[in-house]
């Protein structure tokens, strides 16, 4: 069935609703500059032109030498003498502890709320983040301990923010407020790519740590003060609004479960459908990371959730539709930049366009699959969205894997196989998701009345 929400508005963009967007906004661009902030940083902080360390070296101590060039900017910097087996450890770490923490902290934001929780996670990134410069003068033992417990607060502070939406967001508006929020991970891996190298020169690579942690501890502020659970709680919203949510919700089961129909999920075609469809995007997406295609990503990520949204209150299409339309843009458009990418190798230009219509327009699964949880499953939907970044984050772990083994074969052709393989992926994906995805209010998630005699 494809179902049309209703269309009654309530106000808009000045409304306490938006203003929650874009904290959560500002507390997504934090989280990732923190998460990425050790890859900026790593040059300076084993910075090739630096002498080799003795043989009885520790990798585990500093080595000083202000005649280099890290020195010229800023003597008091540290430079490791870690290989570059430890600094892969180092950067998986942090994905490990996200794995660590996605499922669990779903479940447990579902039942007792996801403002302390996220909040908690924030602030706990944000202060390992102001403690890595010291951990690394330390040991390396230590640095990769701070990026297991950074990731294990970032996976609690990614997924629990559905929770927040399955209250705050009218039907009509997920498309627009999710693609928000999450716009700010785009934007804040531009931001840190750009900016982070010059910070490292400046001030020196210390200060990357402690600018980006010192904005996650502002965000956190931002965050208790303005975050609220449900409508119904916050101090400072108006009438009107909260009168517009309530009634936009009504027929949508908002109370905590203690249990998850985890048989029924199991055998749900719609749920594995949008689990086909994160594995198939994030398996695209971990293979291009340069800074540009996070400007286009979040450019359309925002686009995208307009527009979604526009048609569903202009009664264009249904939401069904919408979901599928926006699903199918967003994994087959950058399936075909990537299949012409090997074509176009001798134009720079060309294939600099590709590459950032890409990652572009894949963030159009922002208003597809992506926030279909909410739709089929808003009890659960940070829960789910646990377990669906946990396919992405798979999808990323194989994608990487082959990539590599590609690459290896044939530097030549490789790429080649690459791209045409995350093709062959997406395109997976999307005949799954057109196939058996949904979006009505599934059995398993609606809610239980019991009547006693």
């Amino acid at each position: 069935m494809d179902e049309k929400p209703s269309a009654r508005r309530g106000p808009d963009v000045c409304s306490l609703r938006y203003g929650l967007a874009v904290v959560m906004h500002l507390s997504n661009l934090s989280m990732i500059t923190q998460r990425v902030s050790l890859s900026i940083a790593i040059i300076a902080m084993v910075n090739g032109t630096q002498q080799p360390a003795p043989a009885n070296a520790s990798a585990d101590r500093p080595l000083q030498d202000p005649s280099g060039p890290i020195g010229e900017f800023h003597a008091g910097s540290s430079v490791y003498a870690w290989s570059p087996e430890t600094q892969g450890i180092l950067f998986s770490s942090i994905s490990y502890g996200i794995l660590l923490t996605l499922i669990p902290s779903g479940y447990l934001a579902g039942i007792f709320g996801a403002k302390h929780m996220l909040g908690a996670g924030l602030l706990a990134s944000s202060l390992l983040s102001l403690c890595t410069p010291l951990a690394a003068d330390l040991g390396v033992s230590l640095v990769m301990v701070i990026r297991v417990a950074q990731g294990m607060a970032q996976g609690m502070a990614w997924t629990g923010q559905f929770t927040i939406w399955a209250k705050w967001a009218p039907p009509l508006e997920r498309s627009k407020l999710t693609s928000i929020a999450g716009s700010g991970a785009a934007l804040g891996s531009s931001l840190i790519l750009c900016v982070g190298g010059l910070i490292s020169q400046a001030l020196g690579w210390p200060f990357i740590f402690y600018i980006f942690g010192g904005l996650g501890c502002v965000c956190c502020l931002l965050w208790f003060t303005v975050i609220y659970d449900d409508p119904m709680g916050h101090p400072c919203i108006s009438l009107r609004e909260q009168e517009h949510i309530v009634s936009s919700l009504a027929q949508q089961p908002t109370s905590p479960r203690r249990s998850v129909p985890l048989k029924a999920m199991a055998r749900c075609l719609p749920l594995w459908a949008i689990f086909s469809g994160f594995f198939s995007h994030f398996w695209l997406c971990t293979v291009i990371v340069t800074y540009l295609p996070f400007v286009a990503a979040s450019t359309c990520t925002v686009l995208g959730g307009q527009l979604a949204d526009f048609l569903l209150s202009r009664d264009l299409l249904g939401l069904l539709t919408v979901r599928k339309l926006f699903s199918a843009l967003g994994l087959l458009l950058p399936s075909l930049c990537a299949v012409a990418l090997p074509f176009v190798a001798s134009s720079y230009m060309t294939t600099v366009v590709l590459l950032i219509l890409i990652p572009g327009t894949s963030n159009l699964c922002d208003s597809g699959f992506i926030i279909n949880t909410l739709d089929i499953a808003p009890r659960y939907a940070s829960f789910l969205m646990g377990i669906s970044r946990g396919f992405g984050l798979l999808a990323g772990i194989i994608s990487s894997t082959a990539t590599g083994f590609l690459i290896s074969q044939d530097s030549a052709s490789g790429w080649r196989h690459v791209f045409f393989l995350a093709a062959a992926v997406n395109l997976f994906g999307l005949v799954f998701y057109l196939t058996f995805g949904r979006a009505e209010l599934q059995d398993w998630a609606k809610e239980r009345t019991l009547t006693r005699l």
